[in-house]
């Protein structure tokens, strides 16, 4: 067949960007994570509580897209890999 679109290409370069800046929240919340508890070890106020509200409405709906959007995006590859080579 032909090789992928323009508009496939464009939609995939923005998935992986989406899915990069999710990763970067992920990291970014257990870093914070680590550090809270840390603190809270050491009876230093580091924002663990404010990690703990976070958690349900922000940080784990992240890490579902975020493993959403890899497995999403390794199919796209795949199959666009299959595509070319036909």
């Amino acid at each position: 067949m032909t090789n992928p679109t323009r508009q496939e290409n464009m939609f995939v370069k923005w998935i992986n960007l989406a899915l990069v800046a999710d990763f970067f929240l992920v990291l970014f919340a257990f870093f914070w994570l680590a550090i809270a508890v840390i603190g809270h070890a050491l009876k230093l106020p580091f924002g663990l509580d404010l990690w703990y509200k976070l958690w349900t409405p922000v940080f784990t709906p992240a890490i579902g897209i975020l493993m959403a959007g890899s497995i999403i995006s390794g199919i796209v590859g795949k199959i666009t890999q299959l595509r070319s080579n036909s």
